[in-house]
């Protein structure tokens, strides 16, 4: 099988879409199976080695972390033909997902579409709501043609179909719970930062609206005091809100940008509490590192994050938007650690379970069934005529 993937997000840049897909190279690389990526320039021309292939791309200027891609179309049209794709992945639905979906269409190949984000709860957050049936009215078009939509969570495939998405299938996410592990603990880390509270809490993602980020600066200012003195924020992260967050912020809250690999690993450890506002989430990357390292997680009852907190057994779920119950949930699970710890404990034994290598053989054979699929209907369609 020969396989290409388009996508407006790849590495260098820090989300979820852009590392699981780098890992979903590395992995159809170790199966031997052939593919391109095609994704915006986001660094040095240099950086990039096959099978990606970076195309010229401006910052989006909502978000510039984002890249708009600028393709060639008839370029990547003739790499295509050279190429002689059997399958097309079009992870993202913007000008590379169209580049593809048109090559797809028009030589009738099959494709599929893998849903990462819920843009139309983003657009709230921008005071964009009133888009939002433009925004589903696109969706619904850009999906009509697929062989099949992947979405990351039973809660996605839920809000798809309520959407109209039709021929859904769940590609949920793995971890590296080698890399992730409470083994990785240690006191390095509260040193580096001059750390000396009690309870180290911890939050790891954008910092940006659609994070809820409001809702966990106002937990930050509002917790009791005879709480404040016993724990630390640790915000691992960076994003458009960085400033006004770190303005007011109080001294018990330390920032340290984005930090990847073994660094990062050391952070998830090292912490007590993983308090997550987000409402947003399609899945929950960071969650799932945070469980396999052996974090109890407080979070917004809302989202893909629903497939991964089991509240009373490996984490808390909250009211999203409400500080009042984040607060709660810290100064319940901060009083208790006997208690805390077990539910970490136990949200490293429901991650030990998630295999990144049985996500991905999972998702190629989803592949091979849509190829073949496609393939036998072609066939009979021969037949019959």
């Amino acid at each position: 099988m020969r396989l290409a993937l388009f996508t407006d997000t790849f590495l260098p840049q820090t989300n979820g879409v852009a590392r699981t897909l780098h890992r979903l190279t590395g992995h159809l690389h170790r199966r031997g199976i052939e593919h391109l990526l095609f994704t915006p320039r986001s660094a040095p021309e240099d950086s990039y080695a096959d099978p990606v292939r970076p195309i010229a791309s401006i910052p989006f200027f909502l978000y510039p972390e984002c890249r708009l891609a600028l393709p060639n179309t008839a370029q990547i049209h003739h790499e295509l033909q050279a190429f002689q794709p059997d399958l097309l992945h079009l992870a993202t639905p913007f000008n590379l997902g169209l580049c593809g979906l048109r090559y797809a269409q028009r030589h009738q190949l099959p494709h599929v579409v893998s849903y990462h984000t819920h843009f139309d709860r983003y657009l709230a957050y921008y005071r964009m709501d009133r888009m939002a049936p433009l925004y589903w009215k696109y969706i619904r078009w850009f999906h009509r043609s697929c062989d099949s939509t992947l979405a990351p969570s039973r809660e996605t495939v839920t809000s798809l179909r309520m959407q109209g998405i039709n021929r859904l299938r769940l590609w949920s996410r793995g971890i590296d719970c080698q890399l992730y592990s409470p083994l990785k603990r240690t006191p390095a880390v509260r040193e580096q930062y001059g750390i000396t509270a009690k309870l180290l809490l911890l939050y790891v993602g954008r910092i940006a609206p659609e994070k809820d980020i409001a809702t966990l600066t106002r937990t930050m200012l509002q917790l009791p005091e005879s709480m404040q003195r016993q724990v630390h924020f640790l915000i691992v992260g960076d994003g458009p809100l960085l400033p006004e967050m770190r303005a007011a912020a109080p001294d018990n809250v330390t920032f340290t940008g984005y930090k990847h690999g073994e660094e990062l690993a050391a952070l998830y450890a090292a912490a007590d509490l993983f308090v997550f506002p987000s409402s947003t989430e399609t899945f929950g990357n960071v969650v799932l590192e945070a469980m396999a390292s052996g974090l109890p997680v407080i979070a917004a009852d809302a989202g893909g994050v629903r497939d991964l907190v089991i509240p009373g057994r490996n984490g808390v779920m909250v009211k999203p938007g409400s500080a009042a119950d984040l607060i709660r949930g810290i100064c319940t699970w901060g009083a208790h650690p006997d208690a805390s710890a077990a539910m970490g404990l136990e949200g490293r034994r429901m991650a030990l379970e998630r295999s990144w290598d049985t996500v991905f053989d999972t998702l190629i054979r989803d592949y091979e069934e849509i190829v073949e699929t496609r393939r036998s209907r072609r066939e009979r369609k021969i037949f019959t005529a």
